[in-house]
């Protein structure tokens, strides 16, 4: 399978402080990933960087076989779907939930003067029944539920059919019921052969869907493991990357960590 994002002894450093160290990782057009670690380990500046937003100081990033710093990021971004709570934030609380999802043909957050076509709103139309929010597409988005909200951007970033698929949290601040059917739903869509691959960003790994195969453990900049998710999901793994003795369980599928008793 090709190479979809393939970082070579890439940093970032900002004001001094470097955000990730020296990362080396790959991702194939089959995989999907999960990235584990704690507050300020650097997911999200690794998300920003495989969406093409930030540039590393040092090292090499090759996106959709494009290299960072040789290609126009304009032309590259459309091409990754990137959903994260930060983004929501972006969306008029007035737009409807059609049009957040309709806009990402044209990568803006708001209905403005754009035209559409008619195959641009069938493919809206269709993403939303994919997602079972076909029933809310002309409610206004600042009216919806965190998980609503949630599944909303996750539609809007598979709108444009998108060769990698970034989530920065997507299950983050919802309840087990919304939860659960975000992961379904996830779950579902990674298991499909024509799913694009796919990179999430989690603190939890309960919140890991079936479907997914890899894992990146992250901890102060640096990756501590990475590969599928039998042999890197360890609990000696996971005591490395959060710091303290953890155990670790898997049923049907999905998993769970506990600290160890002591």
């Amino acid at each position: 399978m090709p190479t979809v994002l393939d970082l070579e002894d890439v940093s970032v450093v900002r004001n001094g402080n470097r955000i990730l160290n020296d990362i080396n990782w790959k991702v194939e057009a089959d995989q999907r990933w999960v990235i584990l670690g704690p507050n300020g380990a650097g997911k999200t500046t690794l998300l920003q960087l495989a969406s093409a937003m930030v540039h590393p100081s040092s090292g090499t990033a090759q996106i959709l076989d494009s290299r960072m710093g040789r290609v126009d990021v304009f032309e590259l971004r459309p091409r990754v779907g990137f959903a994260s709570s930060a983004m929501a934030k972006r969306f008029p609380a007035d737009e409807t939930v059609l049009n957040v999802v309709l806009t990402a043909a044209y990568s803006v957050t708001g209905r403005w003067n754009e035209q559409y076509d008619e195959i641009d709103l069938r493919r809206a139309q269709r993403v939303l029944a994919e997602w079972r929010l076909d029933h809310l597409e002309e409610r206004r988005f600042g009216s919806l539920s965190d998980g609503e909200q949630k599944r909303v951007q996750i539609a809007r970033s598979v709108m444009t059919d998108p060769e990698l698929l970034l989530l920065d949290e997507p299950a983050a601040s919802l309840d087990l019921g919304a939860r659960e059917e975000l992961l379904q739903l996830l779950g579902g869509y990674a298991s499909a052969p024509s799913a694009p691959a796919i990179v999430m960003v989690t603190h939890h790994v309960e919140e890991i869907p079936r479907g997914f195969t890899h894992v990146l453990l992250i901890s102060k900049a640096s990756v501590v493991a990475a590969g599928p998710l039998q042999d890197a999901l360890t609990a000696e793994n996971l005591e490395a990357t959060f710091g303290l003795p953890i155990v670790l369980s898997e049923t049907d599928g999905r998993y769970a960590a506990r600290a160890a008793s002591v």
